[in-house]
């Protein structure tokens, strides 16, 4: 992967070379190593929680967790979650005193109520036709705005067309409102010098859209840093859970921000909503 820093909120993944760098051969061949029904987050439900580099209380310290703290989940070994913190440590705390997470679904909009029907008035008697003036030109139907999309933006939105294209799912489209929000969030990672898919200015990707009023049934994040497009796109694409939500059936619409940055040459956001 030639990906210079890359996260993503609903999915995120850490390759297994990671983990071995925390967990010995003769302790992975004891407590084998599981991703299957794995939550994507976990919360800590003790006061504090140290992280481990191991499986164990007799392990080194990485790291230090604290009560309704929200950490990305990765595994488990045994009765240990393996957490992926947000300074990049892949470290253990015990499943005794942290739970999944799952984010809370956003209520519905509610239907608005129509208005009830106007009572007909009287029928007046009928007057004389007059005579009949011509129709006049109907006025030409407005031009439905376009999305904004840069040269950047829309070379990659066609590379992830093209690999939905190869798996049989349908094509995204760019959505002007969703650009401009991904565009706000990948300025505000540069401004404020940070990587994280949650903004202090704006909040998690769900507040963000809440925000702006994106309205969606369903929503992910990819965020990237690289020096091109190309590359950001084959990192994206060789990471697991970025590749999910890239390949994602119920996604229709995407907005997506490019941003130069002084530390990674550019900071990419891709906002996925299905609607």
């Amino acid at each position: 992967m030639n990906s210079k820093h890359i996260k993503f909120l609903i999915a995120p993944v850490i390759s297994l070379v990671l983990v071995a760098t925390v967990l010995t051969t003769n302790l992975i061949a004891q407590t084998p190593f599981s991703r299957t029904n794995i939550p994507a987050q976990v919360k800590v439900t003790a006061a504090s929680l140290n992280v481990r580099s191991g499986p164990s209380v007799d392990k080194i310290k990485v790291g230090i967790l604290y009560k309704d703290q929200i950490v990305d989940c990765i595994g488990k070994i045994g009765s240990w979650w393996v957490v992926h913190l947000e300074n990049d440590t892949v470290g253990l705390i015990s499943a005794n005193y942290a739970k999944a997470y799952y984010p809370p679904t956003p209520a519905p909009e509610p239907m608005p109520t129509p208005p009830p029907a106007p009572t007909p008035a009287p029928t007046p008697a009928p007057a004389p036709t007059p005579a009949p003036a011509p129709a006049p030109a109907p006025a030409p139907e407005p031009t439905p705005e376009k999305p904004t999309i840069g040269t950047e933006e829309q070379k990659m939105l066609d590379l992830i067309n093209q690999e939905r294209s190869k798996v049989g799912v349908k094509p995204l489209s760019a959505d002007i409102e969703l650009m401009k929000v991904a565009k706000l969030k990948a300025e505000d990672m540069v401004d404020n010098n940070y990587f994280s898919h949650t903004s202090p200015t704006y909040g998690s990707p769900f507040d963000m859209l809440n925000k702006f009023r994106i309205t969606y049934k369903s929503a992910a994040e990819n965020i990237a840093g690289n020096s091109s497009v190309e590359a950001a796109h084959n990192a994206l694409m060789q990471s697991e859970g970025h590749r999910k939500n890239i390949l994602n059936a119920s996604f229709n619409y995407i907005g997506i921000g490019i941003v130069p940055s002084p530390v990674y040459g550019k900071v990419f956001v891709q906002m996925f909503v299905g609607r």
